[in-house]
């Protein structure tokens, strides 16, 4: 099953490793669906999702 780009998505990578990270922060990154390096994950935007791209953006590339 594929799921199409639309405006109201985003296309998330994870390019850095989670060792060191604060469990917080991995929390976070498997909330958005992210497990292993170089995974992606597309999602609907909301303020929620959003907000966690914010708080793990140094982990991640939009695409």
């Amino acid at each position: 099953m594929t799921k199409d780009i639309t405006p109201d998505t985003i296309k998330i990578f994870l390019f850095k490793s989670l060792i060191g990270v604060k469990k917080s922060h991995r929390a976070t990154i498997r909330g958005l669906g992210l497990r292993k390096m170089n995974s992606c994950s597309i999602l609907v935007k909301t303020p929620e999702i959003l907000g966690m791209i914010n708080k793990v953006r140094y982990l991640i590339k939009l695409g």
